[in-house]
């Protein structure tokens, strides 16, 4: 699948998130999607998730 459909299929789950939850269900999808988008980033070696969640300063 290639990013324009991609975008497309997120675009339009966004469009129904605004719609049936108000604003609040429209920012909690956006976040939800941003969460994803992290973790597909990491899988895919684009994205070191480790190094961003690992405390600075200890040991």
């Amino acid at each position: 699948m290639n990013s324009t459909i991609t975008g497309l299929i997120v675009g339009l789950l966004l469009a129904i998130a605004g719609i049936l939850g108000g604003f609040s269900g429209f920012v909690f999808a956006v976040l939800l999607g941003a969460l994803g988008m992290a973790v597909g980033a990491h899988r895919d070696g684009h994205l070191d998730l480790g190094a961003i969640l690992r405390s600075r300063g200890r040991g």
